[in-house]
């Protein structure tokens, strides 16, 4: 059913109006704010140590690209005032850059995410940050000697699940099923896939070299690929399979193949590589599986669209637990960070999300294309804190 367009609101553009379709802002008791099992926490910008940052206009133009993309769905029950949002999109379309540190300061509360006590551990002001990135990768349009893995288009089969919804006789914690009749049933798995379970209901957009490059681009969810011909095309994420995801690097850890320390991603993709048989067996441990779409690479600077739909900013965007926050949400992270030298902190903004970032303190920071953005977002497995900026609800409404 159509959902009227909002008016209450003068001054945004109608492409930021969007916005104002998803569900209002969660309903808090008397007390303090709460999100999943955190406290959010009042703090003044002052008292955090280098805010708003070195360069607080990277950290707006990447906080306006996500509100002029198209708002997706989220449920009704995530943090951050839509109506407030949108009103913060509005006046950033006219804030100079170096006028950017004084709105993010005025046009937002600040509040650190405070977890509760965890066994012998105290309250835990500080989260979990790891780093993702864009690869890039050889392939071809045909198969063919040294291209051998197919990167396959969303099958016409696949019922992909919003975040919190569920189907009749599934299981809740699946993410995705198949249409059976009147029925739903769980989707195949990533074993059952490589065996031709979907040859009916897809097709390969390319091939790559192998099932570890493929296997790379799926654990990052996009990519670029380098043909033949020179050329590159972008591969975008365009569904999963909905099964649970399990990191093969931690099962060759588990496995004592290698050790944690020192561990990267160019080591344990050749370890897959030098031993084919057990290689195989890990990575079809991991019963996910992601399908993709093509695209042109419009600006080589910028990453993918996440799933804010807003082309993702490196060192500025953040994937975030979609059940808990609201796309557009600015975060300021307490630590260092790659690529920041004596920065005390950094400015960004939720542009993302990912399967395995769950929690209120947890965060997956896009560091950009290639080799060095891999080199770096693999060593970013490291303990931050997490304050987010909520908008200042407009003069007309009150703050719940």
């Amino acid at each position: 059913m159509p959902v009227p367009k909002p008016s209450s609101i003068s001054g945004i553009p109608a492409a930021l109006l969007s916005i104002l379709l998803l569900a209002g802002p969660v309903a808090h008791a008397a007390g303090p704010l709460r999100v999943g099992d955190a406290v959010l926490e009042p703090v003044a910008p002052e008292d955090l140590p280098g805010f708003p940052g070195a360069d607080p206009a990277a950290a707006l133009d990447a906080f306006r690209r996500v509100c002029a993309a198209p708002a997706p769905a989220m449920p009704a029950t995530v943090t951050g005032d839509a109506e407030a949002l949108a009103a913060a999109c509005g006046q950033a379309a006219a804030v100079a850059p170096r006028e950017a540190g004084a709105f993010f300061r005025t046009r937002f509360d600040a509040y650190r995410v405070v977890r509760p006590a965890d066994g012998t551990n105290p309250e835990r002001r500080r989260g979990f940050l790891t780093g993702y990135f864009e690869p890039e990768l050889e392939g071809a349009r045909e198969p063919g000697p040294g291209y051998t893995a197919p990167v396959l288009a969303r099958p016409d089969d696949l019922v992909s699940l919003a975040p919190g919804e569920t189907r009749p006789g599934l299981d809740p914690g699946l993410r995705a099923a198949r249409a059976a009749g009147d029925a739903f049933e769980p989707y195949p798995d990533r074993a059952a896939i490589e065996d031709g379970a979907l040859s009916a209901h897809t097709k390969p957009l390319l091939w790559l070299r192998d099932t570890v490059d493929l296997l790379v681009l799926q654990v990052q969810g996009s990519g670029r690929v380098r043909l033949p011909d020179g050329t590159s095309v972008r591969v975008l994420y365009d569904g999963r399979n909905g099964r649970p995801y399990t990191a093969v690097a931690k099962l060759i850890v588990q496995e004592g193949h290698l050790p944690l320390e020192g561990l990267t991603l160019a080591r344990w993709t050749a370890w897959l590589r030098a031993n084919p048989e057990t290689g195989r067996r890990l990575i079809r441990a991991n019963a996910s599986y992601v399908f993709f779409r093509l695209s042109d690479v419009a600006d080589p600077a910028l990453g993918p669209p996440g799933a804010s739909g807003a082309s993702l900013s490196p060192g500025r965007s953040l994937a975030v637990d979609a059940n808990l926050w609201r796309y557009g949400l600015p975060f300021w992270l307490e630590g260092r960070l790659p690529g920041g030298d004596a920065e005390a902190g950094r400015l960004v903004v939720a542009a993302d999300t990912g399967s395995a970032i769950v929690g209120p303190a947890r965060g997956d920071l896009y560091l950009g294309t290639g080799q060095a953005a891999g080199a770096q977002a693999g060593d970013l497995r490291d303990a931050a804190g997490f304050v987010v900026l909520l908008p200042k609800a407009p003069s007309s409404k009150p703050r719940p």
